[in-house]
């Protein structure tokens, strides 16, 4: 019996290796740039201190904080530059110089977010929140009456000013693309953005004392001086965040046979709403700190006012005006209940702008809606 052996298995030649080539000699290790920022800051504070010793003044905070960063950005793109190349060196130049910008952006809101606070809370107590200024002269009371006429002007004034703002920007948008009269309103909106808040209370005082007379204050007045400020801004938003809805969306419900006001309704508004409260967040943070046009429509006041047409009513920033501006004896209690006002205002804002990420979160179609 014959074996029969099946011929050899070809072999092929191995396949080449394809080297690939690298973009940089090498690379610096992640904590490389925090070890050169620490470097330089610290090279940086031992010449300030040797120059302020020698010259016998403070030692320069702000000065050694800039010295240190240009040091830094000089440093960070040479040694990147010989390890990593030319064009990782001007990466990280660049995002040295962005990062720097960022922290010097931070630095004033840091800082007046640190003195409100540390000044504010010397001002906080049961009573702040739970009395008025009624019959109150030195030590005492509370800005209840200045918080309640806060929320319902602001209220107000959005309630007046949502609306029209949501409705312009709707026509803007969908009806009114390419119009002359569309072109108009959004020219007179570019310029209701920049006007000073002073001209709306003004124009708010105007209108009510040609019914009323010359010397009339009520709550309501102050919320069309505050509306005056916020339409702008909502229509503005609003206008941007419907431009972002994909036209493929509104071609869509056009197909299957909606009609346009509802395609605006059910497609439209839910694709853009978080935006929308976003912008309408801002709007009301915009106004509910402003004092010039408060003070010449709803005036001042030491008692409580629950009714926005009648009588004068008093706000945090116009509360917190007065008791800086015209304090008495002693005066640090004046100055506390103005620190702690703006404290409280402060806070209410940054309340807001959760409720609107909340509601901005829930409306939103991402949920599966």
């Amino acid at each position: 019996m014959t074996t029969v052996t099946a011929p050899p298995m070809p072999t092929l030649p191995p396949a080449p290796v394809r080297e690939h080539q690298r973009l940089t000699s090498g690379r610096l290790p992640k904590w490389a740039p925090w070890a050169i920022l620490g470097a330089s800051a610290l090279i940086t504070a031992l010449v300030f201190s040797v120059l302020a010793m020698a010259s016998g003044s403070e030692f320069s905070i702000a000065g050694w904080a800039v010295v240190s960063a240009l040091v830094y950005l000089v440093l960070i793109t040479a040694i990147s530059s010989l390890v990593e190349g030319r064009r990782k060196g001007v990466d990280r130049l660049v995002t040295g110089v962005v990062t720097a910008a960022f922290a010097v952006a931070m630095v004033p809101l840091v800082s007046v977010a640190w003195t409100v606070l540390v000044n504010g809370i010397a001002g906080l107590s049961a009573e702040f929140f739970s009395s008025s200024m009624r019959n109150v002269v030195g030590e005492g009371g509370g800005a209840l009456h200045a918080i309640v006429g806060t929320l319902l002007i602001t209220l107000a004034a959005a309630v007046i000013s949502i609306p029209i703002g949501i409705f312009t920007a709707i026509y803007l948008v969908e009806y009114g693309a390419g119009k002359r009269l569309a072109q108009g309103i959004t020219f007179l909106v570019d310029v209701m953005t920049g006007i000073p808040s002073i001209v709306a209370g003004l124009f708010a005082y105007a209108l009510f004392a040609l019914f009323f007379g010359p010397g009339i204050r009520m709550g309501i007045m102050g919320s069309i001086a505050l509306s005056v400020l916020m339409i702008p801004v909502v229509v503005r938003s609003s206008e941007e965040m419907l431009r972002l809805v994909p036209n493929e969306l509104r071609e869509a419900s056009y197909a299957l046979g909606v009609p346009k006001w509802l395609t605006v309704t059910k497609v439209v508004l839910p694709t853009s709403i978080a935006g929308i409260t976003t912008g309408v967040m801002l709007s009301i943070s915009r106004v509910i700190g402003e004092t010039a046009p408060l003070l010449l429509t709803a005036g001042v006041a030491s008692s409580m006012n629950y009714n926005l047409f009648e009588g004068r009513m008093m706000t945090l920033p116009v509360f917190a005006y007065t008791q800086y501006m015209n304090a008495g004896i002693p005066v640090q209690a004046y100055h506390d209940r103005a620190w702690a006002a703006a404290l409280v205002l402060i806070v209410i804002v940054m309340l807001l702008n959760l409720i609107a990420r909340l509601v901005a979160k829930v409306f939103s179609p991402k949920l599966g809606r």
